[in-house]
Parts: structure tokens; C-alpha cells; sequence
């Protein structure tokens, strides 16, 4: 089965990448790809003033993680988007701040998409941040079918 409009939510890591590999295969010819990235609210916080004692410092910090944070994002929009419109697939990016599910859930309700492909949770003893999807909030408000992309293979 194959679908013309498609949400998928990815961040660029390996469960996600397979939610995006996934989406292509379930995008049918001359259809349309829509790449949600959201960087998690916790993001937010990272400014602590526990370490960062003055004003100077905290801004000088904060250009950094936004630079590094945009940076990674524009990779990870470059890759999917070669990858897509190589396939003769329509590509559209959107980027949110937030909780992931609720950016999910918000994103879903504003397009016309016949289906939202998401990535499995990171397995247990894997590394990375810990910003999972709350899937129970996600499942309880989602309009669409939803597909979860299996874990890669470690």
C-alpha cells in the first residue's frame, strides 16, 4: 500500500533515519513527503546559570548551541531532501520547538497527509538523548494512521 501525502517525523538519528526510509517506500510515485524536525523544549533550559555566571557568557553560549542546533538541522534537511526529490518526490521541511508529540499532533492537523511514519523508541542502552515521543498523547489525538518504523539492527 502506498500513500500520497506523508508526515514524517525525523531528527537525524538512526530510529528516525529508518522512519524516513521507510516513508519513501511507502510514497507512491509523483506524491509528497512532509519532513517535521523538532528539537525538544528541553532545549530551552540549556542557558543554566549554574555555570554561566554572567550575561556575556550566557548569550555568547547561546549563539553557539543555536548555531550548532542549525547546523545539524540544515544536514540532516540537505540529506532527506536529495534523497526525496531524487525519487521525483515533492519535499517540504518544517521545523518546530517544542514537545515532540504535540508538534507532531499539531503539524498533522494543519496539512492534508494520508498517513504519519514515526521511528521507533531509542532501545534501552543506547546513547543519546533521552527525548522520547509520548506515544500515549500521540495515538490518543492522532487523526491519521500512524506507522513506527522498526529499530535498526545495533
Amino acid at each position: 500500500m502506498q500513500f500520497k501525502n506523508i508526515l514524517v517525523a525525523s531528527h537525524d538519528t538512526p530510529g528516525a533515519r529508518a522512519a524516513e526510509r521507510l516513508a519513501l517506500t511507502l510514497c507512491e510515485a509523483g506524491g509528497s513527503l512532509h519532513h517535521l524536525y523538532v528539537v525538544p523544549d528541553l532545549w530551552k533550559g540549556m542557558l543554566g546559570d549554574d555555570w554561566l555566571n554572567n550575561a556575556v557568557t550566557q548569550d555568547r553560549f547561546g549563539k553557539y548551541l543555536e548555531g550548532q542546533l542549525g547546523r545539524e538541522i540544515d544536514e540532516a534537511r540537505q540529506r532527506l531532501q536529495a534523497d526525496v526529490e531524487g525519487r521525483g518526490l515533492r519535499y517540504h521541511f518544517e521545523f518546530r520547538v517544542g514537545k515532540p508529540a504535540h508538534c507532531l499532533l499539531e503539524a498533522a492537523g494543519e496539512g492534508s497527509h494520508d498517513i504519519v511514519v514515526i521511528g521507533a523508541p531509542r532501545p534501552k542502552g543506547t546513547e543519546g538523548l533521552r527525548s522520547r515521543m509520548e506515544l500515549e498523547i500521540l495515538v490518543r489525538g492522532l487523526a491519521l494512521p500512524l506507522v513506527i518504523a522498526p529499530a535498526p539492527a545495533q
